[in-house]
């Protein structure tokens, strides 16, 4: 996260007080979480199906503690081990205890039309179970172009464009997919309300196109503005960072500046930063070739307070 209690970090009261993202997307917690527990936690080996199973079932909760509670209670979660009735009767128990089972990240809708169950995650794991009879790995892993698995996924029930584009994303750090994240965006309801929020006359302009003009000449602009942007150990800034960004401009601006209007109409931010400790040593997808520079950066003594700020900074 952005947010810090620590003025080491930031001076920003808006960033200091609400909850952020990292501009990564990928350095997120729950991304983090995803990357080296759910697909590379001794699982890459796995079969397609499977690791298909494990990163849609953890990102239709999207919660870190939902996924600890199911092995807690279940052992290993993995489509050899999946039962209806078993995880379900978990997930009940944790929902009428008055636990949430859910991330606030953004709404997941129920998709009870498609499958009439009275909880949402029934609804969920019946939806988990169409994809996989749809042979939706397979054709996943079959997609030459994002776009093309994007269309895949979208089709299924209750899955908008926005999720359908997040869960690709999320597919495509494991070895099922192997797409460049630079060849296709789809901008978001929040992305559309920062876009807004930055060009007076955003609504002359193609959003998709302003993402890849941000994306494709994000080291000029940064020169321009005299800004010492981290990369992430050389990976500059991808399309679905720049998404994530304008959404996170959306945010910001409605506490900072208030009286800009976006085309959304939200006027307060949900959620409010609570330090959680530093985060562990950050560990990215193998074939973006970045982990031997996160292992050397991150096990050299940092000799100056600005330097270990600057690291510091990338990894939150």
């Amino acid at each position: 996260m952005l947010g810090s209690n620590s003025p080491a970090l930031t001076d920003d009261s808006v960033l200091r007080l609400f909850k952020f993202t990292n501009a990564y997307r990928a350095s997120d917690r729950v991304s983090q979480f995803l990357i080296k527990n759910v697909i590379y936690g001794g699982y890459e080996h796995s079969s397609d199906e499977d690791l298909f199973f494990r990163i849609i079932l953890f990102k239709l909760f999207n919660k870190i503690e939902t996924w600890t509670l199911l092995e807690r209670e279940l052992g290993e979660v993995s489509l050899e081990t999946y039962a209806y009735t078993a995880f379900d009767s978990v997930l009940t128990r944790a929902l009428e205890s008055g636990e949430r089972i859910y991330s606030a990240a953004y709404i997941m809708p129920s998709a009870g039309r498609a499958f009439g169950q009275r909880y949402k995650h029934q609804n969920h794991l019946k939806l988990v179970e169409f994809m996989l009879a749809e042979r939706f790995p397979e054709r996943i892993a079959q997609a030459s172009k994002m776009s093309d698995a994007f269309e895949l996924m979208v089709s299924a029930p209750s899955i908008g464009p926005f999720l359908a584009y997040q869960f690709v994303t999320d597919l495509n750090y494991s070895p099922l997919t192997s797409f460049s994240e630079m060849e296709f965006v789809v901008p978001g309801p929040g992305a559309l309300d920062g876009i807004s929020k930055c060009f007076a006359n955003s609504s002359n302009l193609d959003p998709v196109a302003v993402i890849e003009y941000m994306a494709a000449k994000q080291d000029e602009w940064f020169d321009q503005l005299d800004i010492e942007f981290p990369s992430l150990w050389g990976r500059p800034l991808q399309l679905i960072d720049c998404q994530n960004l304008f959404c996170e401009i959306s945010k910001y601006a409605r506490a900072a500046f208030p009286e800009v209007q976006g085309v959304a109409g939200r006027t307060r931010i949900k959620q409010k930063f609570a330090p959680s400790g530093r985060p562990p040593r950050p560990w990215y997808p193998p074939d973006w070739g970045i982990n031997d520079q996160v292992h050397m950066s991150c096990s050299q003594a940092l000799p100056t307070s600005e330097q270990a700020n600057a690291v510091q900074y990338t990894l939150l």
